[in-house]
């Protein structure tokens, strides 16, 4: 039988962690009914942003864009938080978002 490819990066060292991230963060808690994956995904980015934790930030700036936030909506949440948040989390976010995400397509 093929072993389950685990989510977490961390998965080889710490199995039993992964197989928790996967069921019960990414399962039951983003699955939940009271906000949309869109709505959980602009959250958890403003909170990986706010709160300076860049190690995690560009899984989830992919996982946004699956859930439909646009990169455009992605540029203008981290200008808000960087009234919050403060200017060094903002403009490191943006060096993330390049790197990750590609450019809004011109029309």
């Amino acid at each position: 039988m093929a072993k389950e490819r685990q989510r977490a990066p961390w998965g080889d060292i710490a199995p039993r962690l992964a197989e928790i991230t996967d069921t019960v963060l990414f399962g039951e808690v983003w699955r939940r009914k009271g906000l949309s994956q869109r709505d959980r995904s602009l959250i958890t980015v403003a909170c990986l942003i706010a709160l300076y934790r860049t190690n995690e930030l560009p899984f989830h700036l992919g996982k946004a864009i699956e859930n439909g936030v646009s990169r455009d909506e992605i540029v203008e949440m981290i200008t808000h938080l960087a009234f919050y948040s403060g200017w060094p989390t903002a403009s490191a976010a943006l060096g993330i978002v390049r790197e990750n995400l590609p450019p809004a397509i011109a029309k």
